[in-house]
């Protein structure tokens, strides 16, 4: 693996940028690549990919897949947590109009 300094004295590892072991600004990296309204909370797996593409740092991968290990709503939403839904049953078919409105609200 080839590092190199640039005029700005910045260390690049091939074309991905080092970043400082400054725990603050991994987490800053971290937090945008993971809960910016354009990743929709990727998988330790994508984000990983996403993010080795423009960064490196050692450990980077450890990082990755505890950052979102410790994400409360990527917890609350995965398969294994959601309860079974069964069969789909039929609806009732209401005796009047607008009888009855259901509304679903989707959150995260």
């Amino acid at each position: 693996t080839e590092f190199r300094l640039d005029e700005d004295d910045v260390l690049w590892q091939g074309t991905r940028l080092c970043v400082p072991n400054d725990a603050s600004l991994r987490k800053a990296l971290l937090t945008e690549a993971h809960s910016s309204p354009f990743s929709v909370h990727p998988g330790s797996t994508k984000m990983y990919h996403d993010l080795k593409q423009h960064f490196w740092w050692s450990g980077m991968k450890r990082d990755v897949a505890t950052f979102v290990s410790r994400c409360l709503i990527c917890q609350q939403v995965k398969i294994e947590h959601q309860r079974s839904s069964g069969l789909l049953q039929p609806l009732d078919i209401p005796v009047w109009k607008w009888d009855e409105i259901s509304m679903d609200f989707v959150t995260g």
